[in-house]
């Protein structure tokens, strides 16, 4: 049965309360968050979820926002995977307002990075995995929670994936994004992207924020050259799924992922700098 016209309104103010709490978050500069000691005393930076509810729960819980009130979250790739509806349909539509609700709670603090599945929901870009079309499914699953009123809620669910930050900046010279582009030691990014309002052309193609998010490119050159593009030390990334909870391709590169029973996380201190290999050392698994 589907849900309730309340709850319905409910969710479409959650994600439009969520949106402009994205759009007008203190530290954010143009498309980047930008944070440093007189922001926060440390940054919680997950991986990639993919509906993993369990996961989910036991970061929020590790991080525990509210105990520890200098400390901001950094989530990203809820979409596509987990559970599914008795008839049908993607459940991690749910985690996605989770995160709306969260970035409400905490408009400072919480900061959800554009991803590949999320930019796919959002220009409708197909994605298919083990013979299925994420996206159809997703949708499915909306239309088996909100009926009638399932565009509705995905017109807001949309207005949110738009006001999300496409990364965060820490002033110790760490740059945390979905993914890197690819060749940018070939060819030049366009990072302008960061401090420019986006351009429909960006999201599509060779659009600098399809290639952000979408690059799988873990060359040491590649990481290099962004590194010195975006100014890092070193980067943050997920995207790539990772059999231990995390990775690292090159001597710039951090990779998490928290989507599988192996999940990784890091908390960076932000008066500190930190080296790629103190980075690694502070990478911890949930138990």
């Amino acid at each position: 049965m589907p849900a309730s016209p309340e709850i319905v309104q409910h969710v479409i103010a959650t994600y439009h309360d969520a949106a402009r709490a994205g759009a007008s978050t203190s530290s954010r500069k143009g498309n980047v968050v930008v944070l440093g000691p007189a922001d926060a005393s440390d940054v919680m930076v997950t991986g990639d979820l993919h509906g993993n509810r369990l996961n989910f729960s036991k970061l929020l819980a590790v991080a525990d926002l509210e105990g520890n009130p200098r400390r901001h979250l950094v989530m990203q790739e809820v979409c596509h995977g987990g559970p599914v509806y008795p008839q049908g349909g993607c459940m991690s539509h749910l985690m996605l307002e989770d995160v709306a609700r969260l970035k409400t709670e905490f408009p400072d603090r919480l900061h959800f990075l554009l991803s590949n599945h999320e930019l796919s929901e959002l220009t409708d870009y197909p994605i298919v995995k083990s013979n299925r079309m994420l996206n159809l499914t997703f949708r499915c699953g909306m239309k088996a929670q909100y009926g009638a009123a399932a565009d509705q809620v995905r017109e807001a669910m949309l207005g949110f994936l738009s006001s999300c930050p496409l990364a965060v900046r820490l002033s110790n010279g760490t740059f945390i994004s979905h993914s890197l582009p690819e060749g940018v030691d070939a060819r030049p990014f366009d990072a302008s992207v960061f401090d420019r309002p986006i351009r429909p052309g960006d999201l599509y193609g060779e659009g600098a924020v399809f290639r952000l998010v979408w690059g799988r490119d873990y060359r040491e050159a590649n990481a290099a050259a962004f590194a010195k593009t975006v100014g890092a030390r070193v980067l943050v990334n997920g995207h790539e799924p990772c059999p231990d909870g995390f990775q690292a391709p090159n001597d710039y590169q951090l990779i998490l992922d928290c989507a599988g029973p192996e999940c990784a996380y890091v908390v960076i201190p932000v008066d500190e700098v930190v080296t790629h290999k103190q980075l690694l050392e502070r990478v911890q698994r949930l138990e």
